[in-house]
């Protein structure tokens, strides 16, 4: 098919029963399990994995759960309980902030966050965002922090890659955690973990290796994001969650994934992920999408950067026992 706007169109129907039955295959057949547990974050993503899952194994058999901590937007939890509600699923609810507290978490990453502004105590909220000129000029991929305190007046400083990974080592934490307790109702219940990553963050690495990325099975791992929201209205996902901007809910100041990662609406970002991996011809992108074809070049090599960058969360753990796989890496850092 020609690329054009309405490319990655999906029919909704038959892709849910699609899915449904993938989900009853590996959970009953496969896994031997008896249902599904869900982590409802009170977005799109994973509540429209919890919608298929009720699906495929009766709303009996699925599970939610409410995993929020201090810092968590407070309307996730609400959102995630209301659609828990309309669906007719057992919720569980878990806070997981002491958890983080006694390993550390917000004491090590604010100690970082106070290097750079001597003012930031626990009265402040923050997020870490990237450059969103992506289309306009050629730039790298730095880290701005931003904090507000309790008047609401905000400061901004980049910051260096040396403590970007510090507070991101700390934020991923949060991920890590909820998986743990994910697992455990899984594994108490004999239900499977079903993961809520979508196509567009698996292509660009954005999610936690062991974190949101340690499942048992993917179910719309071969979708991206617009296809999910189209899945949602078909499946009654509650209009609060699809009209919700999409966030990793991670930091205590509101943030969105364009502003956090991809750098691009979902609308635009997804139909230049598709002509990337289908290796559509520059012409016919920028025809189609009304963008100059240094535009596209600069964003493929944005995509090309986090796809080197986070090939290790696509593969498994590379081992002298896969000779292919464990000559992988080292190619892979030569081409850098």
């Amino acid at each position: 098919m020609k690329f054009n706007r309405d490319i990655l169109k999906i029919e909704p129907d038959s892709g849910a029963q699609k899915i449904s039955h993938f989900i009853r295959e590996m959970t009953l057949k496969d896994f031997k399990r008896r249902g599904a547990v869900v982590g409802l974050g009170g977005g799109i993503d994973s509540a429209v994995v919890a919608e298929l899952c009720v699906r495929a194994l009766g709303k009996e058999k699925v599970l939610g759960l409410l995993l929020p901590e201090k810092e968590s937007n407070p309307i996730s939890s609400k959102y995630g309980q209301k659609h828990a509600d309309k669906m007719g699923i057992e919720a569980i609810r878990v806070d997981i902030t002491e958890h983080l507290k006694s390993l550390g978490v917000y004491e090590n990453r604010n100690a970082v966050i106070k290097r750079i502004f001597s003012e930031f105590d626990d009265t402040f909220r923050f997020h870490v965002t990237l450059p969103q000129n992506l289309l306009e000029k050629d730039r790298l991929n730095y880290h701005s922090i931003t904090i507000e305190d309790k008047n609401g007046n905000r400061q901004t400083k980049r910051i260096s890659g040396k403590d970007w990974l510090e507070i991101s080592a700390c934020q991923n934490m949060k991920q890590r955690i909820r998986m743990i307790q994910l697992y455990h109702h899984a594994e108490k219940n004999n239900y499977v973990v079903a993961g809520t990553t979508n196509k567009s963050e698996v292509m660009q690495g954005f999610y936690v290796k062991f974190g949101d990325g340690g499942v048992d099975i993917e179910p719309i791992a071969h979708l991206y994001k617009t296809q999910i929201y189209d899945l949602a209205r078909h499946l009654g996902v509650i209009d609060e969650i699809i009209s919700r901007p999409p966030s990793p809910d991670t930091y205590s100041l509101p943030v969105t994934d364009k502003e956090f990662y991809f750098c691009l609406d979902y609308d635009l970002l997804d139909l230049l992920l598709y002509a990337y991996e289908s290796q559509v011809a520059f012409n016919d992108i920028s025809n189609v999408l009304d963008l100059k074809q240094e535009q596209v070049e600069r964003v493929f090599r944005d995509f090309r950067a986090k796809e080197r960058a986070t090939w290790h969360l696509r593969e498994p753990p590379p081992s002298l026992t896969d000779e292919k796989r464990s000559q992988e890496p080292g190619a892979r850092i030569q081409e850098d």
